[in-house]
């Protein structure tokens, strides 16, 4: 059965209490609205809330104890963000610390720990999504070694758990595993495919110009699995020159918006952030900007959403993958494409289970 859940990176708290106060205010009543017994939650804890709760099994049956009383459920978590996810300028920081740190090890071991009991007693396997490696610079052939040795000791750690929980690795525009095609050749010959694969962000997938399908076929035919998919959707628009104002307006200073441009030759043209490309890209063919936006309720033309790239891998892929919605961008899309939190998440949710007949556990 395929798993149908939101992601909570999208609430800023970082510490229990202000985790459980904003499930309140925002995932009960998105359940209510949804009229289902049970929600599905993508859950994010930075390190430090993690750590906490994988050192004290009392304060992690307490958690749990709390989310069964709410009717929402872990199904999967999202350790990409490290912590300060929601701060005034979050950019580069966010692919901090690299896999070649310790203390991406440990966060990720300690999330390991916790989804191990926070997972539902029905539930197959779990999943755990993070960066892909880290920024692409600086990068070294002792970096990758210092990377691996890591995931090694991971896949230890994930053998011995106490349930079957499954790393997750998010290619990303800019990182070391910029496209699913750079993390399938650097994770097939170096991890345990039965621990170790792909989550298949919608949004990064499209921001890559790369064919969905044939996308697909490439990780299964490596031996590799879509452990989970994030299902986002990126800006498109096929004449940048003459929406500069309208793309203007997602230049905003929290997160990283990396730009692709298809050029007329089949050449992809780089930016690292959209400003950077509205000074620096020829914009002589369409541009995708890695800025996630709500599924349910596509931009204004000039600029459209992404949406057919992802219904074209959720057509695809097995129909037992965990689907996490994955708009995180809520509080920073510009003003007039602003709406009430828990009317956007549902709205997300309702649009993927009914067009992509899915279904909200």
């Amino acid at each position: 059965m395929t798993r149908l859940c939101y992601c909570t990176n999208v609430h800023p708290a970082e510490d229990l209490d202000g985790i459980l106060r904003q499930l309140d205010a925002y995932a009960v009543p998105v359940r209510e609205k949804l009229g289902v017994p049970r929600l599905g939650l993508g859950l994010w804890l930075a390190a430090e809330v993690a750590a906490g709760l994988a050192s004290s099994p009392e304060a992690l049956r307490k958690f749990r104890a709390e989310l069964d009383a709410r009717g929402l459920d872990v199904i999967t978590m999202n350790a990409f963000p490290y912590g300060g996810f929601h701060a005034d300028v979050v950019k580069l920081s966010v692919y901090e610390p690299r896999w070649t740190d310790q203390r991406r090890l440990k966060y990720t071991v300690d999330c390991v720990k916790v989804l191990s009991e926070l997972l539902p007693d029905s539930a197959a396997y779990g999943s755990i999504s993070t960066l892909p490696l880290g920024w692409r610079e600086p990068w070294t052939a002792a970096d990758d070694k210092a990377a691996l040795e890591s995931l090694t000791e991971l896949t230890r750690t994930l053998r011995s758990a106490s349930r079957l929980i499954k790393l997750a690795v998010e290619p990303e525009p800019g990182c070391v595993l910029d496209t699913v095609a750079d993390t399938v050749a650097w994770l097939a010959p170096r991890v345990d495919s039965e621990y170790i694969g792909l989550c298949l962000d919608t949004c990064h997938l499209a921001v890559s110009f790369a064919d969905p399908l044939e996308t697909v076929r490439s990780i299964e035919d490596a031996g590799l699995e879509i452990v989970k998919v994030q299902a986002s959707a990126a800006l498109h628009v096929d004449d940048p020159r003459a929406a500069r104002a309208e793309l203007r307006e997602f230049a905003e200073p929290r997160y990283l918006h990396q730009v692709r441009e298809l050029s007329p030759d089949g050449t992809v043209l780089k930016a690292d952030d959209l400003p950077e490309a509205l000074e620096t890209l020829p914009g002589e063919g369409p541009w995708r900007v890695h800025f996630h936006v709500p599924l349910h309720a596509a931009p204004e033309s000039p600029l459209r959403s992404t949406n057919d790239v992802l219904t074209q891998v959720l057509n695809t892929v097995s129909s037992d993958r965990t689907i996490e919605v994955e708009t995180y961008t809520w509080q920073v899309l510009p003003d007039r494409h602003q709406q009430d939190l828990v009317d956007g998440i549902a709205a997300e949710l309702a649009w993927a289970d009914g067009r992509l007949r899915l279904e909200v556990p």
